[in-house]
């Protein structure tokens, strides 16, 4: 399923696509209950649609809620064919519609994004994302269903059931969250598995921002080459994005699909080439619910330079962080994935960790991360972890090294960041 007309089409060309289809998606538009009311599509837009993109509305999440379920659906019920939705975890889940077209194209975008991680016909693939509403099982199985591999859906949860048919069944890759990657690896040492009987070949880690170190602890742990695969629901699912097994220097954007831009996430001013700010994505083929520059929350940095393998739609950092996670501690931003990184630089310290948030007379902000082996004294070791992040970060956070296992495994994506300020504070 490399598609190298698509992947590999010269850049002007690739520009002239773009505004063929986006002039297209204008029209789809019209027939959007909430974009008929709030864009007003004109000539000169159509002569030149990518240059207009900029100067229209951006689209956001709350959009999204407030015209729930169905006010940004463009096409009549009976051509829905598929619904999916987010937890609704912060309030109404954010409904996504697809027509039997746009299921194919997902289809597509998952075997691409498969055989660009180094997937090929035939290979067995051991899928552990979860099934339902949220996207990633459904979408990566029908995308493993297209590349012609076979897959094993064994959803999320389960893990020492799921461990065994790692061993069993021999798959040559493995799809899931990066934190839920680590769980398998640590059941298999709970039962006593010897890595050299695992068959796995790669792996497709998404759904939640990770960094280079978490890679580097996957493959060690796992022997396997580990990828990074982005998507989101309300724009497609898995397969926007992902990188390639051959360079792993950012994740490849579909951008026959989508256009992709940059945006100061205070101001909406578009960004150049290696500017960080955040993504916003506009659907170009999307039916059902086709979405005109969506702030996806998401902190990257775009690089337009083609690739070694040979593809030459832009790369998208690793997501550095989100806009709605950034942390202000007594007027230092922090991320949680500029502490994981520092945290994985210490050999003795497990991926597994919180930023926890506790009530005093300053609100304050404590790192608990766990050690990988029972340690007799680790106030040595916190103290020196928290001197790296005073160092690197310019904020005091204390930190507590717990033992191993104390931290909760979320059978879905991980959990970061904990606020315990309500509890203490007596309220519901």
């Amino acid at each position: 399923m490399y598609q190298p007309q698509w992947e590999a089409m010269p850049r002007e060309e690739l520009r002239a696509l773009q505004a063929r289809r986006l002039g297209e998606l204008f029209q789809r538009l019209e027939a959007s209950p909430f974009y008929r009311d709030r864009v007003r599509i004109t000539e000169a837009m159509r002569r030149d649609p990518l240059a207009a993109l900029p100067d229209l509305p951006l689209t956001s999440k709350a959009d999204l809620r407030e015209h729930y379920p169905w006010g940004f659906v463009a096409v009549p019920s009976e051509s829905v064919a598929r619904i999916h939705a987010s937890s609704g975890t912060k309030g109404k889940p954010t409904v996504v519609a697809y027509t039997a077209r746009d299921l194919d194209t997902w289809s597509d975008l998952c075997a691409r994004a498969l055989v660009a991680a180094g997937a090929k016909p035939g290979h067995r693939i051991h899928n552990a994302y979860g099934y339902g509403l949220f996207t990633g099982g459904l979408g990566l199985h029908q995308g493993i269903e297209r590349l012609g591999a076979t897959v094993i859906p064994a959803s999320g949860g389960a893990t020492r059931r799921q461990v065994t048919l790692l061993v069993d069944l021999a798959p040559d890759g493995l799809c899931c969250t990066p934190s839920f990657a680590l769980m398998l690896a640590e059941t298999m040492d709970e039962m006593g598995v010897d890595r050299s009987r695992l068959s796995l070949r790669y792996g497709i880690f998404g759904a939640e921002p990770w960094t280079d170190a978490m890679r580097r602890r996957i493959e060690a742990r796992l022997h396997l080459s580990a990828v990074d695969i982005y998507g989101l629901s309300e724009v497609m699912g898995p397969g926007v994005a992902v990188e390639c097994h051959q360079a792993k220097e950012g994740l490849h954007l579909f951008e026959d699909h989508f256009v992709a831009e940059v945006v100061d996430p205070r101001t909406g001013e578009v960004l150049g080439p290696g500017e960080q700010g955040e993504l916003v994505l506009t659907t170009l083929t999307k039916e059902a619910m086709p979405l005109l520059r969506y702030r996806t929350g998401d902190l990257v940095r775009l690089d337009p330079t083609p690739c070694v393998c040979g593809r030459t739609h832009s790369r998208m950092s690793r997501v550095l962080g989100r806009v709605d996670d950034m942390l202000i501690v007594r007027g230092v931003n922090v991320f949680p994935s500029e502490v994981e990184r520092i945290l994985l630089e210490f050999p003795l310290l497990a991926p597994n960790y919180q930023l926890v948030w506790e009530a005093g007379a300053m609100d304050r902000l404590r790192v608990e991360v766990e050690s990988q082996m029972p340690l007799e004294d680790s106030r040595d070791l916190a103290a020196r972890v928290a001197a790296r992040i005073r160092a690197e970060l310019g904020v005091t956070l204390e930190v507590s090294v717990l033992a191993p296992r104390t931290i909760p495994r979320p059978e879905g994506k991980a959990v970061r960041v904990v606020d315990r300020r309500a509890a203490v504070a007596g309220t519901p």
